[in-house]
């Protein structure tokens, strides 16, 4: 059982590039545990809009560069655009850091190099994901995604609680630096991988209206349509979590950066015990995207429910399954129903639709926190679930096949 829930690490490249990116994505929360508690408890009163239009600069590029990100990614060699992408990224983290350590930071500054650092990982992260194909090939490829969202989530769970710890002791300023720090490591993993043992895929040729291409490739399936429907309607209302944590943290149960960071990581916990079970599997289906929406609109139906703190953990728990299940169940679908040319604008489609309507809800999201209360804020969490689980119903009955692991 172990040895297929792990196989793919017997690979050395896969092992290599885990390492380097475990330690990378710890900083990674570690700045956005610290950036969101910067914006909404010193550069701000409280003000989870603030939060919001930080989420929007952050995640909106996902949309703005949709037209080159995932042509890049399928045209241009992706270990050189990684290296060129961590590095710019690297250096950004440190400009956060040094400017929040001499107390010089201010808010129109956090928004201009979370723009900046959301138009860098909008190229990065097309790159990024169909990477995992070049490390592993395509007969590992499903449990080596599921294992490399295992590895983000451990570091989803280890990143805020120590950046919690890191506030508390020296302040934020301290998170960005560790932040930057921590590009070493990806960056080595990159510089010293085996190319002769990477898998490349077929790259596109050169021309225009390759983003075209994409979107006629994905509206020719109605599988993989049903699935952006998906990915829009919990991307847009329910992957808000900094503010939804943020917000219940300090209206509703008045913790302070400990326990905001240790609430985060909690969720973590249950995006880890997803990607554990999603490595297991052989080949996701259909049928998973509709458990995995329902269970995330029932997570936050108890959420919103929670009288203590505690509780509210609980509930992260089963949202983070629920989320792992859902998000990763879409990522391994897209790239192995995807002809490889095309992968690359598929991913980017994914993220620009997934990722990239934050900009759209987090500032809604924030705003009905700010106004109605952050209880009804996770109401929006929680149609969004349902209504996802409804498309993935409908999708089901239409096409019976797609039950099925092996459609």
């Amino acid at each position: 059982m172990a040895f297929t829930i792990f196989r793919s690490l017997r690979l050395f490249n896969f092992r290599l590039w885990s390492a380097g990116a475990l330690v990378s994505n710890i900083g990674t929360w570690m700045q956005r545990t610290a950036q969101d508690w910067l914006v909404l408890t010193q550069l701000t009163e409280h003000s989870a809009t603030a939060v919001g239009v930080t989420m929007g600069l952050q995640f909106g590029p996902q949309l703005l560069l949709l037209p080159w990100s995932g042509y890049v990614a399928d045209r241009f060699d992706r270990r050189k655009l990684l290296i060129a992408t961590q590095l710019s990224m690297c250096v950004l983290s440190l400009a956060l850091g040094l400017l929040s350590v001499t107390r010089a930071i201010r808010l129109w500054q956090v928004y201009l190099l979370t723009f900046l650092s959301g138009c860098v990982s909008a190229m990065d992260a097309p790159a990024r994901q169909t990477f995992v194909s070049d490390l592993v090939g395509e007969m590992d490829l499903t449990n080596a995604v599921a294992l490399n969202s295992m590895s983000f989530n451990i570091a989803r769970m280890l990143g805020p609680a120590i950046a919690g710890l890191v506030i508390a002791a020296v302040g934020c300023g301290w998170a960005f630096l560790s932040n930057a720090a921590s590009f070493a490591a990806v960056l080595a993993s990159l510089r010293f991988l085996r190319r002769q043992e990477l898998h490349p895929s077929m790259r596109a040729g050169p021309g225009r209206g390759n983003l075209a291409e994409g979107f006629r490739y994905v509206w020719s399936r109605p599988d993989l349509k049903a699935i952006m429907w998906m990915l829009a309607l919990i991307g847009t209302f329910g992957l808000n979590f900094p503010i939804f944590i943020s917000t219940m943290s300090v209206k509703v149960f008045h913790g302070d950066a400990s326990q905001y960071g240790a609430l985060t990581g909690t969720m973590a916990v249950g995006t880890v015990l997803g990607a554990l079970l999603a490595a297991g599997r052989e080949r996701p289906h259909f049928g998973l995207l509709w458990l995995g929406a329902s269970l995330f609109g029932s997570g936050f139906v108890l959420a919103m429910l929670t009288p203590v703190a505690w509780m509210f953990g609980v509930t992260l728990v089963i949202i983070g399954v629920s989320a792992l299940t859902f998000t990763n169940a879409t990522s391994s679908l897209l790239q192995l129903s995807t002809s490889p040319t095309m992968r690359g604008r598929v991913m980017a489609l994914r993220l620009a639709v997934g990722v990239g309507a934050t900009p759209i809800g987090a500032p809604l999201v924030g705003w009905v926190a700010d106004t109605l209360g952050p209880r009804w804020a996770l109401s929006l969490g929680a149609v969004s679930g349902f209504a996802a689980a409804a498309v993935a119903l409908n999708c089901i009955f239409k096409f019976p096949h797609l039950r099925q692991p092996n459609a």
